[in-house]
């Protein structure tokens, strides 16, 4: 094996550069940890028309595998919840399903978790199992309980701790419900997306104790990193602290809306210009007040044969959609189903632009066991409800 101090260092030194990495335990941490243990028995690699290329450790020159382990990019590790780079040897297709996430959104967000020396930490999502060893170095290996829903992606996380000196309580179970046997918590950090967080977390964190999670809808961006302080009531308040994108919890991902499109807006309920162009959802913040305008809604792109562009949202549990076309700059919007999508989505845009279009960073949560709310303050038109039951 290569030795691979320096590109420790040298990782530390580029995350304290960036003004991710401002302690000196987590320092340590990163500088101790390597990540190519991490990364068995490879990854795949994008390339161009969708397809992925297999690199691993055994078939890889140690200097090629290091500088690969140490790069500044989140590496995918499975495809299609199965496959791993040591089984296929040529060029493939499929979609991630676990990956090493960039060390720079690793160590931002631990960092952002605050953790003290006798912290008990809650992580969701164990995935290769990096950002476990992190705080097992950090925190100790007895105040890390890691919870990974896939039993083949666990195993190959603990082996990884276990070579990396590290023999953390690694479970395999669904995250959404944490891990009630440890429990209470005094952080929990959630490596996957989730479309709110699960009140089970909050439960299971103790008061004063902080839950950092990416929240959002399932559109894989247009998500944000949610911190919240656990109070004494059993709720929990904070703030979006910025943008973050992860896989979404598998238990959460919405299948894709396929089949005959036609036949899914055959019925339309009106018809009328649209005020903001559906493209506009293509941008992250717009992204984000769409997804809280219309909790369980699915942004859809397609061509027709002539290779016209078509877009559509889509929220297949209400059976409810909305249609676009253009004709040069201009939009029309037909609308059908028992809520009109599009019309909420609106109201939200146009409420975000009269406020000045605040970043993402300016939105506050507040979660109880049975209601999600989200707001931006003196804002009163900018504020959604999202109810349990």
């Amino acid at each position: 094996m290569t030795d691979t101090a320096p590109e420790r260092r040298a990782l530390a030194d580029r995350l304290e550069k960036s003004g991710v990495l401002t302690t000196p335990e987590w320092r340590a941490a990163v500088e101790a940890v390597p990540r190519e243990l991490f990364l068995h028995p490879g990854v795949f690699l994008p390339e161009e028309g969708g397809r992925w290329r297999p690199v691993t450790a055994v078939g890889s020159e140690p200097a090629e595998w290091a500088q690969l382990a140490y790069s500044d990019r989140s590496l995918t590790t499975q495809l299609d919840g199965h496959l791993t780079a040591d089984q296929v040897s040529d060029l493939v297709t499929g979609s991630p399903t676990s990956s090493s996430t960039t060390p720079v959104t690793v160590v931002d967000m631990i960092e952002r978790l605050e953790v003290q020396d006798g912290h008990h930490v809650l992580e969701i999502g164990t995935g290769t199992g990096y950002s476990s060893a992190l705080m097992c170095h950090r925190l100790g290996e007895d105040n890390v309980t890691t919870v990974e829903v896939d039993p083949a992606v666990s195993a190959r996380a603990d082996a990884a701790l276990e070579t990396a000196g590290f023999e953390t309580w690694t479970v395999t179970g669904d995250g959404l419900l944490g891990h009630p046997r440890r429990a209470p918590y005094d952080r929990v950090i959630a490596t996957c997306a989730v479309r709110r967080i699960p009140y089970t977390w909050i439960r299971q964190t103790k008061p004063g104790g902080i839950v950092l999670a990416t929240v959002g809808g399932s559109w894989g961006y247009g998500t944000g990193l949610a911190k919240v302080i656990v109070g004494a009531d059993g709720t929990a308040e904070g703030r979006i602290t910025g943008r973050s994108s992860f896989m979404q919890a598998r238990s959460q991902v919405a299948p894709p809306v396929s089949g005959d499109l036609s036949a899914r807006t055959a019925y339309a309920d009106s018809e009328r210009p649209a005020e903001f162009p559906p493209t506009l959802l293509e941008e992250w913040m717009p992204a984000f007040l769409a997804q809280l305008a219309a909790p369980g809604a699915q942004f859809v792109r397609a061509v027709t044969r002539e290779g016209a562009q078509l877009l559509y949202v889509f929220d297949p549990e209400r059976e409810s959609f909305a249609e676009f076309t253009a004709a040069g700059d201009a939009w029309t919007v037909r609308q059908g189903g028992p809520v009109a999508l599009w019309d909420g989505i609106e109201r939200a845009l146009a409420a975000w632009q009269d406020a000045g279009s605040p970043d993402i960073s300016a939105v506050r949560l507040r979660v109880t066991d049975t209601t999600h709310t989200y707001w931006i303050e003196d804002h009163p038109l900018l504020i959604w409800q999202h109810h349990l039951a």
